[in-house]
């Protein structure tokens, strides 16, 4: 991980030390949107692998910072807002997940559900009684 150096303390310093980490996590945010956009799925695991390096990099960097109380007030909030998107981010390709999964289960049923097979007879299983046929 990227340790902030104890000797440049100054607001400024500070600023642009964390200003690395953060841009590398927008940048990895807009590189994953442009492949989930793109449905590339080799790119999209390519980048989120980065997006989550980038966060743990930014993430430690931000919390050491943040103990000395020195962390710019327009970083916080653009650190703020690449949570966002990553949340956001999460929840499209949770919906597309269960798109997905339903498209799966109507294209290859499961098991017989007590239905009709093809070929019309019901493929219920008998609960322990003599069932009645017409």
């Amino acid at each position: 991980m990227h340790a902030l150096p104890p000797s440049d303390s100054t607001p400024a310093a500070l600023g642009q030390q964390l200003e690395q980490p953060l841009l590398e996590v927008e940048s990895c945010l807009n590189l994953l949107g442009d492949a989930l956009l793109r449905r590339d799925t080799q790119a999209i695991e390519q980048h989120a692998a980065r997006l989550h390096q980038a966060l743990a990099v930014a993430i430690t960097s931000f919390s050491e910072a943040a103990r000395s109380g020195a962390v710019p007030a327009h970083l916080r909030h653009r650190l703020v807002q690449a949570g966002g998107r990553v949340a956001a981010q999460r929840e499209s390709l949770a919906r597309a997940t269960a798109a997905l999964d339903r498209a799966i289960d109507v294209l290859m049923p499961g098991e017989a559900n007590g239905l009709y097979s093809a070929l019309g007879k019901n493929e219920r299983k008998s609960l322990g009684g003599a069932s009645i046929q017409a």
